[in-house]
């Protein structure tokens, strides 16, 4: 493939910036609306939920799989590629008013999970190593932004009872925009990896991750001892074992196998699970206790809107203005301690829910620290990727750490509604208010376990010393090259 002249770091990182927010908004837009969906189509709520499980799952079998591509067939096709499939997805959102064809609409957008790997990959060939984290840092932070503004997108066009269907409007604009960023502004390069996609490998993982996600994103609905979740989850523990024996035979696999137990892709990838967990914890937590209506004992009796607008949106812009300043502390004291101090201040603000959640201001000073806890961490997570993997496997590698942010993700979910679901008060018929400070101590578990995952790996980096330099300088003389100069404001230009 020829290659394209240099492309400016600042445009080259909005039109990243912009893809990955694609991913996060798309994700997070339906979560409000999934009552709206089930009594607008017709459905139950249990049918209504497989909204989210479809997106989630197409997000696991696809992204290892694109993530791979583009480190043996370039970037930039796959990524024109994902966002015109997620474009048609969000069309197709717009226009059915049928489960199972909006169920196919979910899968096409599930594809846009893979647009953050690639980003990544994009970025490290790009770009030198003195500029490489702060531009990371914003890419990767859009992933919790974009989940804020999708939440806020659908309270604003649905909380009148409006048609469930307005906020993919919001997502097909971005899309589109996105697409044609991509297609102006990201080079063409050749590709950073040699050989071919191990297919068979890639089938193997997909149906073992479908098996590990579907019990954790439906056991609430399937019940968590039934025959169908406990089945799922063995055949995920065979299949999943089955596949790493598999690669191991491979001369070309999917995912080396040292890869995924080399300690340094085991921290961030740890931290990944964790802090996905945590994100929606935060999210649907508070979201549930200020819409409950203070005849509960507890609450505040916001609707959709104010809940997005007064509770959520504050996060949001916290995020936006943080990710360029994580991005440059994490240039300057390294990834860890930046996520050992993002945890901290994710572990500040659900403790404080826990114990301190009567005043309105209280729950959003909360709600803003678990922010800042998802936007650092997701600054310093695909540093920490980067400096554990060869060059020609940035995709594959990030795209295993997106995995594994999706599913704690759906952990954060699904525990937290069954927690929130199993202590419901028949009296009133809205959860106790104890069941809340269950939910927060839940996310302050998962925010002190980034906390330690981030000291184990400083004692390990500190034992192992300084690391290998990269075995492609002439990677880095070319990202030189094309690389502008930074910005005072945002550390780009």
């Amino acid at each position: 493939m020829s290659s394209s002249a240099p492309t400016r770091p600042a445009l080259l990182v909005l039109a990243l910036s912009l893809g990955v927010t694609t991913l996060s908004l798309l994700q997070s837009l339906v979560v409000p609306v999934l009552g709206p969906i089930g009594e607008q189509l017709g459905v139950s709520p249990a049918a209504a939920g497989w909204v989210l499980t479809a997106n989630l799952l197409a997000a696991a079998v696809l992204t290892p799989v694109l993530g791979r591509l583009g480190d043996t067939h370039g970037e930039r096709p796959v990524i024109l590629g994902i966002l015109a499939a997620v474009a048609l997805g969000t069309l197709l959102a717009v226009v059915t008013r049928s489960l199972p064809l909006l169920l196919v609409a979910r899968v096409l957008q599930g594809s846009s999970y893979g647009l953050f790997p690639l980003s990544i990959s994009v970025l490290r060939r790009e770009l030198p190593p003195g500029r490489l984290s702060v531009a990371m840092s914003v890419v990767s932070s859009t992933l919790g932004v974009g989940g804020v503004v999708g939440l806020v997108a659908a309270g604003l066009l649905t909380g009148d009872g409006g048609d469930y269907r307005r906020p993919f409007w919001i997502g097909l604009g971005v899309t589109l925009v996105s697409l044609v960023l991509a297609a102006v502004l990201l080079p063409r390069r050749p590709a950073t990896a040699t050989g071919r996609v191990d297919w068979a490998g890639a089938v193997v993982l997909g149906t073992g991750l479908v098996l590990l996600l579907l019990p954790v994103s439906q056991g609430n609905a399937w019940g968590w001892t039934a025959p169908g979740t406990l089945g799922c989850a063995a055949g995920a523990v065979v299949v999943l074992t089955g596949w790493v024996l598999l690669q191991r035979r491979r001369a070309q696999p999917l995912v080396r196998p040292a890869l995924l137990a080399d300690p340094r892709m085991l921290v961030p990838n740890l931290a990944g699970l964790t802090t996905g967990v945590g994100l929606f914890v935060s999210f649907l937590v508070v979201m549930q206790y200020v819409q409950t209506p203070p005849e509960a004992g507890y609450g505040f009796g916001a609707g959709v809107l104010e809940a997005s607008v007064v509770y959520l949106l504050p996060g949001g812009v916290v995020g936006i203005l943080l990710a360029p300043v994580a991005g440059t502390i994490v240039d300057r004291l390294g990834a860890l301690p930046t996520l050992l101090a993002g945890a901290l201040a994710g572990t500040a603000g659900f403790v404080l829910f826990a114990a301190a959640r009567a005043e309105p201001w209280l729950v959003v000073t909360a709600g803003l620290l678990a922010q800042v806890w998802v936007t650092v961490a997701y600054a310093a997570l695909p540093t920490l990727v980067v400096q554990a993997v060869r060059r020609g496997e940035t995709g594959v590698a990030n795209a295993v750490n997106s995995i594994a942010r999706a599913v704690g993700q759906a952990a954060g979910s699904t525990l937290t509604v069954a927690l929130l679901g199993a202590a419901v008060d028949p009296a009133t018929g809205f959860p106790r208010a104890s069941a809340f400070t269950t939910v927060a101590l839940l996310g302050t578990a998962s925010a002190v376990a980034v906390a330690l995952v981030s000291v184990v790996g400083m004692v390990q980096a500190r034992r192992r010393g300084p690391g290998e330099p990269d075995e492609d300088p002439a990677g880095v003389e070319r990202a030189t090259a094309c690389a502008g100069e930074w910005s005072p404001v945002s550390g780009i230009r």
